[in-house]
């Protein structure tokens, strides 16, 4: 996969709108009931970047980040300022945010994931691109230490423990993650003299499977 283990500028990032997508195909019969199904397991993010150009010199490094991903070429991380860690975005990490896994006695990788629950429904989200140096491990509540008991491909979301938890043994997490994106454009037009009159330029981004 063309990815670049970089983030988009998270000053920059900052102040964009966006936000996840889901595709869902609805069919209304003749009773006038309604079918609906979607072929996606998991939402899709959708931002704009350009949003959070305050100045000309945050043009120059869009174009510099832009110029250095190839336009679509590459993907990169993108901080999701309003959903960002595995718990509150206002709440301190800590090991207690996500249940990731329960123990069977042999297995030692898991995927760092995030639940949404609502009205009695959840949604597990995979989460690939944990931030380095945030990632916290407990197994039935016991704190790990990272690089002991511990290791986290950040390019991955997957932790691999030293030794497996006992069966049953919850096994929780809690990080800070990007988004994987990348630009949803070949081209960025600006303008310097339309720039000073607020007329920032549009920039999409999407975000992709890993």
């Amino acid at each position: 996969m063309n990815f670049h283990e970089v983030r988009f500028p998270a000053n920059l990032s900052f102040g964009s709108v966006g936000g996840p997508e889901r595709r869902t195909e609805i069919v209304t019969l003749a009773n006038g009931h309604e079918e609906r199904n979607t072929p996606w397991a998991d939402a899709r993010r959708r931002y704009d970047a350009g949003v959070g150009m305050r100045s000309l010199n945050d043009i120059e490094t869009l174009i510099a980040f832009f110029e250095a991903r190839r336009g679509q070429l590459f993907g990169f991380r993108w901080k999701d300022w309003s959903d960002f860690k595995s718990g509150r975005p206002l709440d301190d990490v800590t090991f207690e945010d996500q249940e990731i896994a329960r123990g069977d006695g042999k297995t030692v990788a898991f995927q760092l994931t995030k639940t949404y629950s609502s009205g009695g429904h959840d949604y597990v989200r995979p989460i690939a691109k944990p931030v380095a140096g945030t990632v916290r491990v407990a197994v039935d509540g016991d704190p790990l230490v990272e690089s002991i008991h511990f290791e986290v491909d950040t390019t991955t979301g997957v932790v691999t423990l030293a030794d497996a938890p006992d069966i049953g043994a919850a096994v929780n997490a809690g990080f800070e993650f990007d988004v994987p994106v990348r630009f949803d454009t070949d081209s960025i037009q600006t303008s310097v003299s339309s720039f000073r009159a607020g007329d920032v330029p549009r920039v999409p981004i999407v975000e992709v499977r890993t």
